[in-house]
């Protein structure tokens, strides 16, 4: 399972899974390890993703899996600057799935493709023995259109880290469903797809990298910008927005919330020049309200944490997310 939760046991698997010689399309390919891949044709940045989901439960506090499906593909396209425009989606349904809980994941994603102003265009449909499969899973692949690709390896040394918001809600209302707690304050689940945010983060001014802290959360997709761009991120313990119910639950269960899975949230590493600008342009809507500069980044390398105590400490990429089957 390990293998399978984002983190530094997956980049083991993905070594071998990525093991092939035809992994270029005249773009950036496969071999960038990025939230997709950038096709240019006749002078257009044509971006292309995809991504498989099998959640635990389905429906949860604040979504459910149809949701994820789309807004993860959405998502994947936002971080490197593409506007969605068209998507896949391959449904594998066991035996005796109740037809009415399909049409409720079917609303759902028909909802996050109307937010962002997308079309679902063609699919594939298969149906398994009872007991083969946990219920459902959904693979999307989707397109988009980018006037300037933005990668996750482009952070230099004086820019500034914005998250669009709070972090570790969705793995922890994934983890308080299936685990029955009872956490007192409701945690939901942030799932949403971000292309309008992004939209408007692009047009108040220049993100040199953008991530989506999914599986291995923050603290995965910090390390990930940081190793790839060859630079060192600080970040301040105190800047990082957290719920309190998610720092309640973090303690009591002993789980980092930096390192659980995100489905509504945006890293960005942004010029100083225009933080402000970038900033005040994620909190104009309504999934970024809660959008904090967190950290800046450094000669260097690794990810330090100036922590509220005063003193420091690294932020290490996770083996993998604490919670698995997440998205």
């Amino acid at each position: 399972m390990m293998h399978g939760a984002g983190g530094e046991v997956m980049a083991e698997l993905l070594a071998v899974l990525t093991r092939m010689e035809h992994t270029n399309a005249g773009g950036i390919g496969l071999e960038a390890m990025d939230d997709g891949a950038v096709i240019p044709v006749n002078g257009t940045n044509i971006v292309f993703t995809t991504d498989s989901h099998i959640v635990r439960p389905v429906f949860f506090p604040g979504g459910d899996i149809g949701r994820i499906a789309v807004s993860g593909t959405v998502n994947d396209l936002a971080m490197m600057g593409g506007r969605p425009v068209a998507l896949s989606c391959g449904m594998i349904i066991e035996e005796g799935y109740d037809v009415a809980d399909l049409e409720r994941i079917v609303r759902s994603m028909d909802e996050a493709l109307g937010e962002v102003g997308a079309s679902l265009v063609t699919g594939d449909t298969k149906v398994m023995e009872r007991g083969a499969l946990d219920g459902i899973a959904i693979n999307t692949a989707g397109i988009g259109i980018a006037d300037k690709v933005v990668r996750d390896n482009g952070l230099c040394p004086g820019d500034r880290i914005i998250v669009s918001g709070t972090l570790g809600d969705h793995g922890f209302a994934i983890l308080a469903q299936r685990e029955g707690f009872d956490l007192g304050e409701q945690i939901r689940s942030d799932v949403a797809p971000l292309w309008g945010l992004v939209e408007r983060a692009l047009a108040a001014g220049d993100i040199h990298a953008m991530k989506d802290p999914t599986r291995g959360g923050f603290a995965s997709a910090i390390n990930e910008m940081a190793k790839k761009s060859g630079v060192m991120v600080r970040i301040s313990e105190s800047a990082l927005p957290v719920r309190k119910s998610v720092r309640s639950a973090a303690l009591m269960l002993g789980i980092d919330p930096l390192e659980v899975a995100n489905e509504g949230k945006v890293v960005m590493g942004v010029p100083e020049t225009c933080c402000d600008a970038v900033l005040a342009a994620i909190r104009s809507h309504p999934y970024g309200a809660d959008a904090a500069v967190v950290g800046m980044v450094t000669e260097g390398s690794g990810v330090i944490m100036e922590t509220d105590a005063g003193g420091e400490r690294f932020i290490e990429p996770p083996a993998g997310d604490p919670v698995p089957r997440v998205c």
